[in-house]
């Protein structure tokens, strides 16, 4: 037994011979316990080599690299002050950085000590032959061992190297690197001094500083680079402290671009993964009971038929089983299915990991909160992790990203599904659950598309068979109709409108009543059937306990809170409330809060304002246009004011977006929320409310405000002198409001969601490029290899801004689909046609030209889902005013069951025109030249009214209050059943599908006997050892107990002799 123990001990020291443990009190502990147990059984030597295996105790170096970092660092802030201006430089310092070069590519042999001076990821510029040693695909470091799992960005400038007195300019030098960050370690000693590596114009002066060094003072702009770099210096070795481990370039030019990888090695992904709760799969695999019955039949069948519409992607195991999930514990780390502690958290698990720290490690210049203030105060430029290699390229090596590119980000792959597992794998759960919905409204757009085709063929099929069209369009019916505007227009004919009236009846149809309470219900199902998907989604992807994590405060918040306590300190306030000045209270945020209300309430009223110059537009163009002498022109006034006043909002509306979206940007950043999930949310409402007041006000006055405030002949509302309200077309104003709504929504889905996606980021990015050119002169770089690495690449993509402008044009979207349907069957058809080209355009974004953003874990999509089921409510009032005020569906009921004298629509033409006696005009307003005046004694308008020769003349009439209270009878009728039904659905259809709830009772259960079956089997495994070192130390107290009964015989033998030979003696 002893002999095995010391051989496992042995196997201990040297394994871990050329480390140190750490002298924590917890490493002192433990060596005190195992000193305790070292004559103890061989089971608790075996217990110990156990822990020390799966506990992973970051083993720390004991060399005096990290006094010597210490020792630097407390100096340099001793001359923090003084260095702010002027720069040291130590003289003759002697340089012995050649003894250690060979272990910037060699890993340390365990015969060297820690006190050899070994930097692990030094690169020096004037080692040529070893810096092209690049690792393969970029992914990893020099050593092609550890993996890059994030990247920090930054421009430096170099200043110009000193010259002596006699030399008139200074000459650019460029030197090779002499510092670098070492992994766990600090800065070598042996190497100049870092900040030698800054050159610049500067003026020797004789100025007081400490004794040895030569003072050089330095420029606004040298004094500002050289506080970034010694920030950045700082906050490099603060995460080194935290267990990071970096590789920094060489800065090799005078000015340039430069990299620091960060690699995060086991003990700090295991320590993280625990505080993070990071869900990790265990050993325990069970089986995910399947549907049974016609149910299973029904799927195995629609499995086989979309089987060609599958994306080509591996699955990972059998699909019937899964993997029990519990989040990660060191302590019961042999829970785990680690195979390979390289690859146990894939790449997204691990920048997530890293930009964790990044976060919260801060930095004692400008009181830095993390890397958001760094990067806000351009110390660095730019903060992000590595794609998986090239998406496109000659070389056969397949990774997840070229994968995606192929069976998803192409336009060729339009008709596959999307691979939405390996999405979530790649991007995270919160950009997976984006692309998740949209391809649930994709699909759910099929069917409203096939109703909506269906409602325009009704349509068009009965066109020939409407009466009012019929009675519109016959000429024999001779209409005269009032004059449009005053003095330059005549009296016209009714039938020439006829191309209108038969053009409106296409979408003013009862089958358009029809189709809005379908797509009322449409939505409601929608959102519902989302709910379940988000909640199988969250199942599959062990998303169902995953609790709210603490956010750390932004950059902003903590700076502005700062600023508060340094003025409350500087008042002196004694009794001043510790409380108050741990947060920023109401008090604080009224400035942000005032400008926030007074900027939202004017954006709009501008967008109201640019509503009303377009009407002005209209009215005052159709007055120019009447004035034509072209007979042409004046005969197609309607159509060309209608249509150039169209595009003119729709221009308006692309260019008040792109306003309002930087402009709720700012207002947001003025409130200073804590929190990103606060400043997201906040930003989404503000946008979100702009930009629906600037999309769907011109709609909205085309359906509910054009013609109803136009007044009558000889008592018309004029907007300005000889101008009169523009009224609706003899059809009425839906047909308007088709043509607005659908030149809108096909204009913005075009240009903005189209145009603008593809062409925007690809001019940022030539535009990036060329000022990269521009800046950086033309030197040679020695450290820049052949082949640019994937740092490099993912440098010049378009940086990730976030979900908010792909989410804003999909809900405006919906907007358009649901609010106004009624109007316009047609719109699911053309959101699904951009929504096939839309998936296909995000997916190539988010794969080949954005860098890859940090993954975030999320359980829904957040406020979207609130301001969807709030569009989905409003459009049900919406169309029901549509139906009612807009569209003559009520008026035509009415008729027909309420004044047609043999139940048919013949004389509803004649039945809402009224009369008017021409002779009761203004002066000056009767049309001039008129071959018809003398004719022409009563012209007809469209309205309600009491007749001339009534008592009552020009008054509304008794069918006006009729129709106008069965309007708004339909309206609380459609929305209450329409709400009811909507009610309904909600309620049939359970937000948690069956299957899915069984599943997460059984995977609890699972869960629980799982763990007893561990602990019971440790307990047995005890219990064995225990009773086995009993029954040995039973077997050697019996060999103790023989030993010992011969000893005390020996003994009574000795005693025996003794006492014959003293009574011999005494007999003597």
């Amino acid at each position: 037994m002893q002999e095995k123990q010391s051989s496992v001990t042995g196997t201990l020291n040297k394994r871990h011979s050329c480390f140190h443990l750490p002298s924590s009190p917890v490493s002192i502990t433990m060596r005190k316990k195992a000193l305790m147990l070292e004559g103890q059984p061989q089971f608790f030597t075996l217990l110990i080599v156990l822990l020390k295996e799966t506990m992973d105790f970051p083993l720390t170096s004991s060399h005096p690299t990290l006094n010597r970092q210490k020792t630097a660092k407390s100096a340099r802030y001793s001359f923090s002050s003084y260095n702010s201006k002027y720069l040291t430089v130590p003289q003759n310092r002697a340089s012995s950085h050649s003894s250690s070069i060979n272990g910037a590519f060699e890993a340390p042999s365990c015969t060297e000590s820690f006190s050899s001076s070994i930097i692990n990821n030094y690169l020096d510029g004037t080692q040529g032959g070893a810096v092209d040693k690049a690792s393969p695909g970029g992914m990893h470091f020099r050593d092609s061992k550890r993996k890059v799992d994030y990247v920090l960005a930054y421009h430096y400038r170099k200043r110009l190297a000193r010259h002596p007195p006699g030399v008139s300019s200074p000459q650019p030098t460029h030197r090779s690197a002499a510092s670098a960050l070492v992994s766990n370690g600090g800065t070598e000693k042996g190497h100049a001094d870092p900040q030698q590596q800054d050159g610049g114009q500067h003026v020797l002066q004789e100025q007081p500083g400490p004794p040895g060094v030569e003072v050089i003072e330095l420029g606004p702009l040298d004094a500002l680079e050289e506080e970034k770099r010694l920030q950045r210096e700082e906050y490099e070795r603060n995460l080194l402290e935290a267990g990071l481990e970096i590789e920094k370039d060489p800065e090799n030019k005078s000015q340039g671009l430069s990299f620091v990888r960060i690699h995060a090695p086991w003990q700090v992904l295991s320590r993280e993964a625990e505080l993070l709760k990071i869900k990790m799969p265990t050993k325990k695999m069970y089986e995910i009971t399947e549907e049974e019955g016609i149910l299973k039949t029904l799927n195995e069948i629609w499995c086989k038929l979309t089987e060609p519409l599958q994306p080509q992607v591996p699955q990972q195991g059998k699909t019937n089983m899964k993997s029990l999930s519990y989040p990660f514990s060191r302590e019961k780390i042999y829970l785990y299915n680690i195979k390979d502690k390289d690859t146990f958290f894939d790449n997204a698990t691990r920048s997530r990991i890293v930009r964790e720290i990044l976060k919260r490690t801060s930095t004692k210049a400008r009181n830095s909160m993390g890397i958001g203030t760094l990067i806000a105060n351009n110390v660095y430029e730019a903060a992000y992790p590595l794609h998986d290699g090239e998406y496109e390229g000659q070389n056969n090596d397949m990774n997840e990203r070229k994968l995606l590119y192929q069976e998803w980000a192409r336009y060729g792959a339009f008709y596959k599904f999307q691979p939405i597992d390996l999405i979530r794998k790649y991007f995270g759960e919160k950009i997976g659950l984006y692309f998740a919905w949209l391809g649930l409204y994709t699909e759910f757009l099929i069917p409203s598309s096939v109703v909506g085709i269906i409602v325009f063929l009704y349509g068009c099929i009965t066109i020939e068979s409407d009466i009012p069209s019929k009675e519109m369009c016959d000429q024999r019916n001779a209409f005269t109709m009032c004059p449009l505007c005053d003095k330059f227009c005549d009296y016209w004919n009714l039938s020439s409108a006829c191309a209108t009236a038969r053009a409106s009846h296409l979408f003013d149809n009862p089958a358009t009543v029809f189709f809005s309470i379908f797509m009322a219900l449409w939505a409601t199902m929608f959102l519902e059937q989302w709910k379940r998907l988000q909640m199988r989604l969250n199942y599959f992807w062990d998303l169902t306990g995953l609790e709210e994590e603490e956010e750390h405060p932004r950059p902003e918040y903590e700076t502005k809170l700062l600023q508060k306590k340094l003025k409350n300190k500087s008042m002196a306030t004694g009794n001043a409330n510790e409380a108050e000045k741990e947060k920023l209270t109401w008090s604080d945020r009224i400035p942000g809060y005032a400008a926030n209300f007074g900027l939202i309430l004017f954006m709009i009223m501008l967008t109201f304002s640019a509503v009303f110059g377009v009407i002005v537009y209209r009215i005052t163009t159709a007055a120019a246009l009447s004035f034509s002498t072209n007979e042409t022109t004046r005969s197609n006034v309607r159509v060309t004011v209608t249509a150039t006043a169209v595009i003119i909002n729709l221009v308006v509306i692309l260019i008040l977006d792109e306003i309002y979206g930087a402009i709720a940007k700012w207002l947001t950043e003025i409130e200073v929320p804590k929190t990103e999930k606060t400043f997201e949310e906040r930003l989404i409402l503000k946008a979100f409310l702009l930009k629906f007041v600037n999309s769907y006000a011109p709609i909205f006055y085309v359906a509910f405000f054009k013609g109803r405030f136009v007044g009558r002949p000889g008592h018309y509302v004029y907007v300005f002198d000889g101008y009169r309200m523009e009224e609706c077309a003899p059809g009425g104003c839906l047909m308007e409001l088709c043509i607005q709504l659908s030149i809108i929504m096909l204009g913005k889905q075009l240009i903005q969601n189209n145009l603008f996606e593809i062409g925007i980021p690809k001019l940022k990015k030539l535009f990036r490029k060329l000022k990269d050119e521009r800046t950086e002169p033309k030197e040679m770089d020695t450290n820049q290899s052949k082949d640019p690495q994937q740092w490099d690449l993912d440098y010049t993509l378009e940086p990730f801004t976030g979900l908010t402008p792909e989410y804003m044009e999909m809900i405006i979207q919906f907007g358009f689909v649901t609010l106004f349907v009624a109007s316009f069957p047609l719109a699911p058809l053309f959101a699904l046609l951009n929504n096939i080209i839309e998936v296909r355009l995000d997916a190539k974004k988010f794969v080949t030209e954005v860098r890859r953003p940090d993954t975030v874990r999320a359980k829904d999509i957040g406020i979207w889902y609130n301001i969807l089921s709030g569009i989905g409510k409003l459009s049900v009032i919406i169309n029901a005013f549509v139906i009612a005020v807009t569209s003559d569906f009520i008026p035509r009921l009415m008729y027909q069951y309420a004044y047609s004298q043999n139940g048919t629509m013949h004389g509803f033409i004649n039945h809402t025109l009224s009369y008017f006696n021409v002779s009761h005009l203004k002066a000056g307003t009767q049309p001039e030249n008129s071959p018809f005046a003398q004719d022409v004694l009563f012209c007809r308008f469209k309205d309600y009214r009491e007749p001339p020769w009534s008592q009552n003349q020009y008054e509304f009439s008794k069918q006006y209050w009729a129709v106008l209270s069965a309007r708004l009878a339909f309206v609380i009728l459609f929305q209450n059943l329409v709400m009811f039904l909507s009610v309904l659905v909600d309620w049939m259809i359970p937000d948690i599908p069956k299957d899915i709830s069984e599943q997460i009772k059984k995977e609890k259960s699972v869960l629980v006997d799982f763990f007893l079956k561990e602990e019971h089997e440790k307990l047995k495994l005890i219990e064995s050892f225990i009773a086995r070192d009993k029954q040995k130390h039973k077997s050697g107290t019996k060999g103790e107990r023989i030993r010992a009964a011969s000893f005390c015989q020996f003994n009574r033998s000795q005693k025996g002799s003794f006492t014959s030979f003293s009574s011999q003696h005494t007999e003597v």
